[in-house]
């Protein structure tokens, strides 16, 4: 059997998951994308060279991996064709290494105009992209999938059908102008080189790696507390974010994942609306946000900075199986004199336990042996609360600036 890892967020996205695969998709036959859209922001940095992938697996980064798009993912061929044209520039090679499944779901433009209007009524704080009606329509069974772009009569069919049904929703609930038909499908087409290349059975290709003995990584998108089921709803994404949505999202058995990391900052951020009880308003949240540069990859918007929530985090661990921990952003706790944890709740209200501070640097350091004694304290707490180790812990933005233990 492959020795297959999945590596998931344990909070409300942004966790530095971009940076943990890449670390460990070097000597890893493929990495797989299974839920989301180009609402995910993976930030990936190489020597000083920043990257942000919001579709493409962070595994393309390395030139002997190949990236899938699995079916769980819904597609905006727009922000697929930009990402994979800016890669191209740096002499990223795409041939015979990058693949997507016929069965994604497409996000037209309608999508992304009842997305935007909705949430000014709604304000849930989406990306405004689209994501969440696509998968309405992958649900209520009348979505346009990539695979359906290789028959173009086909193709015109349910573009009438679906943007039809999308321009009474516009017009009649929200007094919004329609979308033409002819536009949206010319729109589609445009992108059908896209199709052409890259347009795959996606779990016959997992049914080859698996046979023969491939080492997959699994790449998740936001976090276990933005999961349509087990998140804060209805402030959530509308994809399963958690371990589950791995089988359904390739179409491959729990059976051969072999591992699962679980990230989290060490601390917690949230961008968007919804409860966020260990939330900081004070000169610490500043100072998080600052040191932390907690700015959405996606949306750039400012993140909502706050204390570790160490009951969230627990509940995580278990929905997810996750048998390896991995604590990022470490460095960015170096200034802040009292450190805080959440470990219980009281009528919906956090009790902490506090911590001193270690201020001084740990940007960099690659042994845990080397980090400060208090900040060891920190992590070691932090491991028995949840009843799991910590086998990574991110010291830096960078992938060199890791610890492995």
């Amino acid at each position: 059997m492959s020795e297959n890892t999945l590596i998931l967020g344990l909070q409300w996205g942004d966790e530095g998951k971009g940076k943990i695969v890449d670390n460990l998709s070097e000597n890893i036959d493929a990495v797989c994308r299974f839920q989301g859209g180009h609402n995910a922001g993976h930030t990936i940095k190489v020597n000083s060279e920043k990257t942000v992938l919001h579709l493409i697996p962070s595994g393309i980064l390395h030139k002997n991996t190949k990236c899938l798009i699995g079916n769980g993912v819904v597609l905006a061929l727009d922000a697929l064709d930009k990402e994979i044209n800016n890669l191209k520039e740096r002499g990223i090679d795409f041939k015979n290494r990058f693949f997507v499944s016929s069965a994604c779901t497409l996000i037209l433009p309608t999508h992304i105009s009842i997305d935007q209007v909705r949430d000014k009524q709604e304000s849930i704080g989406t990306t405004g992209r689209g994501i969440g009606p696509a998968y309405e329509d992958k649900i209520g069974r009348r979505a346009i999938r990539f695979g359906d772009i290789g028959d173009q009569d086909l193709l015109k069919e349910k573009v009438e059908m679906l943007v039809g049904y999308h321009n009474r929703i516009l017009k009649d609930l929200y007094q919004h102008k329609p979308h033409s038909v002819n536009e949206v499908f010319d729109e589609i087409m445009k992108y059908k080189h896209l199709y052409d290349e890259f347009c795959i059975d996606s779990q016959d290709l997992m049914y080859e790696w698996v046979k023969n003995k491939k080492s997959i990584l699994f790449e998740g998108a936001q976090g276990t507390l933005l999961d349509i089921d087990h998140g804060t709803y209805p402030y959530v994404t509308s994809s399963s974010t958690t371990a589950g949505g791995v089988s359904t999202g390739l179409g491959i058995g729990p059976k051969y994942i072999n591992k699962i990391i679980g990230i989290s900052k060490a601390y917690t951020t949230r961008v968007g609306e919804g409860p966020f009880l260990t939330e900081l308003f004070d000169e610490d949240g500043a100072l998080l946000a600052k040191r932390g540069n907690e700015f959405g990859a996606t949306t750039g918007r400012p993140r909502r900075c706050g204390w570790l929530d160490l009951v969230a985090l627990k509940k995580a661990i278990f929905t997810n199986s996750v048998s390896d921990l991995c604590i990022t952003k470490l460095d960015v706790l170096d200034e802040t004199k009292v450190i805080r944890v959440c470990v219980e709740y009281n009528d919906n209200k956090p009790v902490f336990k506090e911590f001193n501070g270690w201020l001084c640097s740990t940007e960099g350091i690659t042994q845990y042996s080397e980090l400060p004694d208090k900040a060891k304290e920190y992590i070691e707490y932090i491991e028995t609360f949840v009843n799991c180790s910590a086998s990574m812990i991110s010291t830096g933005p960078s992938r060199d600036q890791t610890i492995s233990r």
